[in-house]
């Protein structure tokens, strides 16, 4: 991972509510630690289907699954703001 690669992205479809709520408590967090974020849509891609598809939302914090169907806003926010080992 490279700096100016985003160390939050939430794996999503389209049409999942639980995918809105996700949206919206990590633009709050990222609000806070000034991070930034991408998303990724399950739809068309069969692996990502494969691994999460019936978690969705799925957080992942520098490439590692964080959290699944609901933001601990609180965590993340500790997580993202921990020195890095």
């Amino acid at each position: 991972m490279t700096a100016s690669e985003p160390r939050l992205t939430l794996i999503t479809r389209p049409g999942c509510h639980l995918c809105e709520v996700a949206r919206e408590a990590v633009d709050r967090v990222v609000a806070v630690t000034g991070d930034r974020w991408t998303e990724l849509d399950v739809t068309g891609d069969l692996e990502l289907e494969r691994e999460y598809g019936d978690r969705l939302p799925v957080v992942l914090l520098d490439g590692r699954e964080h959290g699944y169907w609901r933001v601990e806003e609180e965590r993340l926010l500790r997580d993202l703001t921990a020195p890095r080992a």
